[in-house]
């Protein structure tokens, strides 16, 4: 159906309902919290079709720039994640010292006789964290902060920027531990996991709790859940890609959709308090 239902989306966020439209078989459909809800839209929209409700939209003109700008203001935390992922790429692009490396990786190693020699975690719990800001080439890299920001910040300014902290340390704690869980020592690194997780959570969580408006779109999670299908068959290793740290994007896309799960099931219990 091609009708055009800005206008009634527009007047339903003035009034503070929270909403999604989506297509569903053809047809436009608008997702609410509750029943009641669901009512006021139906009468909103019945009064603004037979012309009960006059809907006018004006065209910004000097706000326009203004309002892109606080687009990025509003997702902060997002924004230090992708920082501190390009200066995590840009260890390894301006040739520094293995040292410096060898203080972000999950476990320190030193380099003998040519040979990688890697040492215990001991109480560097840092290390559990700092991976997720490593990577490793320009694909690796802007793929990862793409991704970031178009999953991140979306949660971000749903959640608040706290919680998107929150969500962040508990999916590179897991995902980078699960990888070195089953893959052993070794040097890896990258946002893929918290990707994962990210992707996860905004799935589910918009799932279980409509008012969140942060769900990806249908093609968005068949894209992601092909590419990481695609990595776990060894396709890109076959390719000459480089390793894939399949069990981070594993391990990351399970942790993001039980938290949705719990935060969702928290939300809305919460409302219905």
């Amino acid at each position: 159906m091609d009708e055009d239902l800005l206008p009634l989306t527009a007047l339903l966020q003035q009034r503070g309902l929270r909403h999604r439209i989506y297509e569903d078989h053809g047809r436009q459909v608008i997702k609410v919290g509750s029943e009641d809800a669901a009512q006021l839209v139906r009468d909103t929209y019945r009064a603004w079709r037979s012309g009960e409700l006059s809907i006018q939209l004006s065209r910004p003109t000097t706000l326009a720039p203004r309002a892109s700008f606080l687009g990025w203001q509003i997702a902060p935390m997002t924004l230090v994640l992708i920082a501190f992922s390009v200066g995590g790429f840009l260890l390894l692009l301006l040739n520094a010292p293995l040292t410096w490396l060898a203080l972000f990786t999950f476990t320190p190693f030193s380099v003998e006789q040519g040979q990688v020699v890697f040492g215990e975690v001991n109480q560097q719990y840092w290390r559990l964290i700092t991976p997720a800001f490593l990577h490793f080439g320009w694909l690796h890299i802007v793929f990862n902060c793409l991704w970031l920001w178009e999953l991140g910040a979306r949660i971000e300014r749903q959640m608040g920027s706290l919680n998107m902290a929150g969500l962040f340390l508990v999916i590179a704690l897991v995902s980078n531990s699960v990888q070195y869980i089953f893959g052993g020592p070794g040097i890896f690194g990258g946002m893929s996991g918290v990707v994962y997780g990210l992707l996860g959570f905004a799935w589910v969580g918009a799932a279980v709790q409509p008012e969140w408006v942060f769900k990806p779109a249908r093609p968005i999670m068949l894209f992601m859940v092909g590419w990481l299908v695609i990595c776990l068959v060894g396709v890109v290793e076959v390719l000459g890609f480089g390793a894939v740290a399949n069990a981070a994007h594993v391990g990351g896309l399970l942790t993001g959709a039980v938290l949705g799960a719990v935060f969702g099931v928290a939300s809305r219990t919460g409302a219905a308090d």
